[in-house]
């Protein structure tokens, strides 16, 4: 998204401003993978998100970071599970997803990820494309960081879990 004018800083007494209108460059499925040791982003950006692209996806984080075990959390949705990128993970045993609980996006530290490029640029920054936007990221990137030890987020995502259950059995 790119700003027809520049926001008004923060002054006293008023707050910062801007224009409601901005120049839209088209729209993405961006697919991220978060190397949570640096805080960088291998990225990329497709029209879709079948199971094609998203095999397409692996192959580049599989290429991006050669002869390494790699662990890959996943959301639950239907294209991580096509039965042509369980055959290639069977031929690439290196590689090891793992499913977040139905409701666990909050366990995937690249939605973390989303959620601060969210905040401090896509709803308030000027760039003229997502390249600009995340080579930004990965010049400022930094190492993400679990604030709560394993127990208390194994706990709220147990907990998690059996409001989604209740929820859906009606109890």
């Amino acid at each position: 998204m790119q700003q027809t004018a520049p926001i008004l800083p923060l002054r006293p007494g008023l707050p910062e401003k801007a224009t409601h209108d901005y120049v839209r460059h088209g729209t993405t499925t961006l697919f991220a993978a978060l190397e949570v040791a640096t805080g960088k982003v291998t990225d990329a950006c497709m029209h879709r998100h079948r199971h094609q692209e998203f095999l397409r996806f692996l192959k580049q984080v599989a290429t991006t970071y050669p002869r390494v075990k790699l662990h890959i959390v996943c959301d639950n949705y239907a294209t991580h599970e096509h039965p042509k990128v369980k055959a290639w993970l069977a031929r690439n045993p290196t590689i090891t997803i793992h499913f977040t609980p139905t409701s666990g996006s909050w366990l995937t530290m690249v939605e973390i990820f989303f959620g601060i490029i969210t905040r401090q640029a896509i709803r308030r920054g000027n760039y003229t494309s997502l390249r600009e936007l995340i080579d930004g990221c990965n010049d400022r990137c930094e190492p993400f960081v679990w604030t709560k030890n394993a127990d208390t987020i194994l706990a709220k995502a147990q907990r998690s879990t059996k409001t989604q259950d209740s929820t859906l059995t009606g109890h």
